[in-house]
């Protein structure tokens, strides 16, 4: 996909800017598209008892969310961004949003979490008040889409992403003989994702090496030593354990509304081999059988595992054109921001005030 180039706006970002994090990863990429981004990272306004952040996160009240919310009214009274881009903004008030707006900014709304879903976070109370006052959100969900028509609210659909920067092929003389993991997954014990994988390794005795947070309270101790291998993997370990894999596993999250996994694009990206949970959407990204390949039942998930161990280079082969279709239709970070930007655009000149440089 080509890329439209995205006028030069002023930016501030209201997200986390922690290392590892995807939203670090859009505040570096608008940097990469030419736009003057300034930094405001409400993280860290963050108690040392996580008891208490836990706490603030499903009520949003409190001296340090009167304090997030006071710098960031200061922030925009000292820098005058044309754009203030909240990435999951769940810990401001109406009365902030206001101001914000009353001073000029532009507002967008990147959340790549559902607040909608059945998953029911806690953490949404504050975003619940204020996202009818933003002037355009980015959404990922065709449920999104629906009710945000329902409500006349301004969106681009956009989608999960990669970064280049992170995700990225490994050094071309990479082969199975550099491979240390048959198959993997990486990523959280959501829904029935544990008893899918154990099914796969008891059931099928499949070698299957399990990486990320919150295995110990899916397992029980025999079991996580037996399935799980890491903790959780960010950066170059995440892209590094991708690579390893003979066979990336990946999975979509039901509960929050999902209809492809994010992960489908970061192990494209990756040039590995994707084997995820067969959907329309998935389907529509990746054609099945020849940039990657897909199961709806643990039973053809461990046929497919079994026959592309004992097939490689049909997998490299799947996994190199997976990793050329990534780049030809822009999933990457990238691609995906410079659109949104182009839209609010066309939102700004249909209301008269169009902006930027």
């Amino acid at each position: 996909m080509e890329m439209e180039d995205a006028l030069t706006h002023k930016i501030l970002y209201v997200g986390s800017l922690a290392s590892g994090t995807t939203s670090s990863y859009r505040y570096h990429a608008l940097k990469r598209l030419q736009q003057e981004v300034i930094p405001f990272d409400w993280t860290e306004y963050r108690y040392k008892s996580g008891i208490m952040n836990s706490l603030v996160g499903r009520f949003p009240v409190g001296a340090l969310v009167s304090r997030v919310n006071a710098d960031l009214v200061a922030a925009v009274e000292k820098e005058s961004p044309d754009v203030v881009w909240f990435d999951k903004p769940i810990r401001f008030t109406p009365a902030t949003i206001r101001r914000v707006k009353e001073l000029g900014a532009f507002t967008i709304c990147y959340t790549q979490d559902s607040p909608f879903g059945p998953r029911n976070d806690g953490c949404w109370h504050q975003f619940y008040r204020i996202c009818r006052m933003l002037d355009l959100h980015c959404l990922f969900r065709n449920a999104d889409v629906l009710r945000y028509k329902d409500w006349g609210l301004n969106y681009i659909k956009t989608q999960f992403s990669y970064d280049p920067v992170h995700d990225f092929p490994p050094p071309p003389v990479w082969s199975d003989a550099d491979r240390t993991r048959e198959v993997s997954y990486i990523g959280r014990a959501y829904e029935d994702r544990p008893r899918f994988l154990a099914a796969l390794i008891e059931t099928y005795k499949l070698p299957v090496a399990i990486s990320g947070d919150e295995w110990g309270k899916a397992y029980r101790k025999s079991e996580l030593a037996r399935y799980a291998s890491d903790g959780m993997l960010r950066d170059a370990d995440y892209r590094k354990a991708i690579w390893k894999s003979k066979i990336n596993l990946s999975f979509i999250t039901h509960s929050n509304e999902d209809d492809v996994a994010h992960k489908a694009f970061e192990i494209t990206a990756c040039r590995s081999f994707l084997l995820a949970l067969r959907s329309p959407e998935h389907q529509a990204a990746f054609e099945e059988g020849k940039e990657a390949e897909f199961f709806s039942s643990v039973e053809e998930c461990a046929d497919k595992i079994r026959y592309y161990l004992d097939h490689p280079a049909e997998r490299e082969g799947i996994a190199k054109r997976g990793c050329e279709r990534a780049k030809r239709s822009g999933y990457d970070n990238d691609t995906q921001l410079s659109r949104i930007l182009n839209r609010m655009e066309e939102l700004r000149a249909a209301s008269g005030k169009g902006m930027g440089s």
